[in-house]
């Protein structure tokens, strides 16, 4: 073989060589599996207004190899094409799914809100679940063109957010969230619901503050519309409403400290100067004292018809109360109670 021919040979060797190690390269980079996690799935959040090393560094602990994801990532323009959101990647997926899925599969996350007892609880809850902050959130739900425009106040802003799960997109705005409650709102409010309301002389606002007032006085699903039917009952008299968990929300607002644990109603408590303390103060509070769920909204809409203006803490039968249809009955229930609460020390 002559001497040309070898280099012509060696030269073409060597082309494949490379050849096939490029192919490799090419192959190992874009279609081998490239997850570092031993779970099934990894969940990854990439923030408003990422840039590409934002998403490397979240990227970095789930895959075997930065480098070549970077190079597909790159070969593909996902640097240009960033979008935010929750996206979940599968144990094995090579880089080339990975980019894929990051680009385009924006995966909705479940969000479950109940018994939040202001706007500034709901927000901090609602902001450890999705990515705007809690300042965000409450700049939104607080905004003054939009409560005006949606028909509430911040007293009863609160009673618009109705508790349930929803699916949203993880990187929904603050102000997009807060349009969608009012829609959900609007849709729990059916013919049905708005007739039962009026049958009973009632805003919307007027039945979610009172079933906030059901919520707080019972936990028992099945007792709620009777306690609903005794203050319906009393607004028909025109007698108040004195709800001691009006006065514990009185005391906290006045107080201004909504961590405090407060187990017992003392007599000096009902004279707190303010319009949430239902001893003071005839009609229904301003706004709900808490977020009622959906039963104690459905217990005031249909309270339980019946001749009872007393109830208190059944202590037989706890967690239940006992109802009385005047007030002699109601201070020998009342007596009762006392005294079993006084021989438990509960001072506070």
């Amino acid at each position: 073989m002559s001497h040309l021919k070898k280099v012509v040979l060696a030269a073409v060797m060597l082309g494949l060589i490379i050849m096939a190690g490029f192919a490799y390269f090419v192959y190992t980079s874009v279609f081998s599996g490239n997850t570092a996690f031993n779970n099934e799935e990894a969940h990854v959040y990439i923030a408003t207004g990422s840039r590409f090393k934002d998403v490397l560094e979240e990227l970095r602990p789930l895959l075997k190899n930065d480098i070549s994801f970077e190079a597909v990532a790159n070969r593909k323009g996902y640097p240009a094409n960033i979008k935010p959101g929750h996206y979940i990647l599968r144990k094995g997926m090579n880089n080339n799914d990975i980019v894929n899925t990051i680009r385009s599969t924006n995966i909705p996350i479940q969000i479950k809100f109940n018994n939040q007892e202001r706007l500034e609880n709901l927000v901090g809850h609602l902001s450890r679940q999705m990515e705007p902050d809690s300042i965000t959130f409450l700049n939104a739900l607080k905004d003054p063109e939009f409560l005006e425009s949606a028909g509430f106040t911040e007293s009863n802003a609160l009673g618009m957010y109705i508790p349930n799960t929803y699916e949203v997109y993880w990187n929904t705005s603050a102000s997009n969230f807060r349009n969608r409650m009012l829609k959900e709102y609007n849709s729990f409010w059916t013919s049905e619901r708005n007739t039962k309301a009026e049958k009973l002389k009632l805003s919307r606002d007027q039945v979610i503050a009172l079933a906030a007032i059901v919520q707080k006085e019972t936990a028992k699903i099945d007792e709620r519309p009777r306690v609903a039917g005794v203050y319906v009952n009393r607004i028909k008299a025109g007698m108040p409403l004195q709800a001691d968990p009006t006065v514990i929300y009185s005391k906290k607002l006045v107080e201004n400290n909504f961590d405090q644990v407060i187990k017992r109603v003392l007599y000096k408590d009902l004279e707190l100067d303010s319009p949430y303390n239902t001893y003071k103060n005839i009609g229904i509070p301003p706004g709900p004292i808490t977020m009622p769920d959906i039963s104690s909204i459905d217990a005031v809409l249909n309270a339980e018809s019946h001749d009872f203006y007393y109830f208190v803490a059944d202590v037989q039968n706890f967690g239940y109360h006992k109802f009385a249809k005047n007030l002699n009955q109601h201070n020998r229930n009342k007596a009762e109670y006392v005294r079993w609460i006084s021989q438990k020390g509960i001072n506070r």
